[in-house]
């Protein structure tokens, strides 16, 4: 294969933390390694790895908390996740469904584990990103893409290798359902053993992958396994995955964002100056109300 992406790094799972009391995630970046300015326009990789709880009465998740200058991408794999914001938006997330919040100028925001899950108990695995707006774009008026697992684009893997569902971006000729500010690709791949597909992107664009699930060769000589993040260097248009075990994998990429950062919290501006205006507009009530 010529034009190959290499690999940058392959990241082991970083210690766990909690957010709230309802997601037990690890940190990939920009905490547990340094690498947002290689993996832009992604800026934060939480990974609720695989974890089982018992049925419970307990309220499980993370309350009323503001975000502005970004987007929230977050992507069930197993287990459901109830969320509101602000602007009146609400809903259930399952497994195979993502919810992409454009918090942009501003929004006040909770979620938590939805009811009867906790009741009954179960399985939980989740994903959440965080998406960089350019600055032209953080004033933008706050939207939420509810994205079910059944309205994403579908490639069905030659010879009964799987499918890849697209959630933004297009894998060949398909297409996903997300609207992006800048271009993105994000594909949810189901590999069977021994299958292998190939990802074709631009060469600038900046790239990675989670092992959500199996075992996958990388461009037929490096292994990645479960709950591993791999970061290909920002080089070359291909590289080449390989099921060694029936998998799951999310692939990233994206077109990087080349300006300043200002991060504080749950604020990512450009400058501090724009952080503390965030902070007088909370307080002043202009990110609306949501209660508890």
């Amino acid at each position: 294969m010529e034009n190959i992406k290499h690999i940058y790094s392959i990241l082991k799972p970083p210690p766990t933390h909690w957010v709230g009391n309802g997601f037990r995630v690890h940190n990939f970046f920009p905490s547990g390694y340094k690498i947002a300015n290689k993996i832009s326009p992604f800026y934060l990789l939480d990974y609720n790895s695989k974890i089982e709880y018992p049925p419970s009465n307990e309220k499980r998740g993370v309350g009323v908390h503001p975000h502005r200058g970004f987007e929230t991408v977050t992507i069930a794999y197993q287990g459901r996740v109830a969320h509101h914001d602000s602007a009146g938006n609400s809903g259930i997330i399952g497994e195979g469904d993502v919810q992409w919040m454009t918090a942009a100028k501003g929004i006040l925001h909770k979620e938590y584990q939805e009811q009867s899950f906790v009741e009954q108990g179960g399985t939980f695995q989740m994903v959440q990103l965080w998406v960089n707006l350019p600055a032209k774009y953080k004033f933008e008026e706050p939207k939420y893409q509810s994205l079910l697992h059944s309205d994403m684009g579908k490639y069905q893997i030659e010879n009964g290798g799987g499918v890849i569902n697209i959630i933004a971006g297009h894998y060949k000729s398909v297409k996903g359902p997300a609207f992006t500010y800048t271009p993105i690709n994000m594909f949810d791949a189901r590999l069977n053993l021994n299958s292998k597909i190939e990802i074709e992107i631009p060469q600038n664009h900046n790239s990675g992958i989670l092992i959500i699930e199996g075992k996958i060769k990388v461009n037929n000589s490096e292994i990645a396994e479960t709950d591993h993040f791999v970061l290909f260097k920002n080089e070359g248009e291909k590289f080449e995955l390989e099921a060694l075990e029936k998998s799951i994998v999310l692939i990233l990429s994206g077109e990087p964002i080349d300006e300043p950062i200002a991060q504080y919290g749950p604020f990512l501006m450009n400058t501090h100056d724009e952080l503390k205006q965030a902070f007088e507009d909370l307080n002043s009530g202009k990110f609306g109300y949501l209660e508890d």
